[in-house]
């Protein structure tokens, strides 16, 4: 291991692109732990501070991940972003059973809140007026992959069962369905990239640093009349989204 000071490339990026190099060999497998901070610091003949810098940077990327006391892991493989959303539309309408089953969907809370700026453009109401929302966290085996909300106009909900703070064991679109009587038939997905809140750093575990994917899905009846605007945000160096075209 060593660095090269005779080219451009800053000492600290040379050490991270050196140890992805080895990550992407097996030498570090996910999950396994590095070396300390003097040990990799040592082989490579810098100063501990150029080392920190290099699995900072890493640690943005998602490559890396640390805990406090402990030390820091090789984390799990990149994600690949398979939305269940897509069974709401076509002609294999259904639930993705099999997708279901890699991710679990925990609903945190139901109830009425300030619609923020892009929800209230969607459904053509007054920032911060008081829709109805279902805040929602999904994860895997090892971490939280996405935060999610779902938004509805109150007058299509007030005494239904989305109002309810408990999950359905179908789909949450088909519920809305039967409870609102209109039918999903097309949608809009903007997705951008962005700093997370604090609330998005320390529920998905990831650096205030880190850049979020944020999606804002808008559904629309036949008549292309909104009937659920729903957001997610997920890690985004450690997520991929792959879309085919036919």
């Amino acid at each position: 291991m060593q660095i090269n000071p005779g080219v451009a490339e800053f000492p600290h990026r040379q050490i991270a692109a050196q140890l992805k190099a080895q990550i992407r060999r097996g030498d570090w497998g996910p999950g396994e732990r590095l070396p300390s901070i003097p040990a990799i610091a040592e082989m490579f003949g810098v100063a501990k501070q150029t080392v920190q810098r290099a699995v900072d940077q890493l640690r943005v990327e998602g490559v890396l991940i640390t805990k406090p006391g402990s030390g820091t892991y090789v984390r799990g493989t990149r994600r690949r972003l398979n939305r269940l959303s897509r069974g709401r539309y076509g002609g294999f309408r259904g639930y993705h059973t099999d997708l279901a089953a890699r991710y679990r969907q925990q609903l945190v809370s139901v109830g009425r809140s300030p619609a923020p700026p892009e929800v209230a453009d969607a459904f053509g109401v007054p920032d911060g007026t008081e829709l109805l929302c279902r805040r929602h966290l999904v994860r895997t085996e090892d971490s939280p992959v996405e935060v999610g909300a779902s938004w509805f106009l109150p007058a299509d909900t007030t005494g239904t069962s989305l109002e309810r703070a408990e999950a359905f064991g179908r789909p949450l679109y088909q519920e809305a369905e039967e409870a609102i009587g209109r039918r999903y038939a097309t949608a809009t997905d903007t997705i951008s990239a962005r700093q997370p809140s604090r609330e998005e750093s320390e529920t998905l575990r990831i650096r205030p640093d880190t850049p979020v994917l944020h999606l804002l899905h808008v559904a629309y009846d036949p008549h292309r009349k909104p009937i659920e605007v729903a957001q997610a945000t997920w890690p985004g160096p450690v997520t991929t989204l792959t879309e085919e075209y036919k």
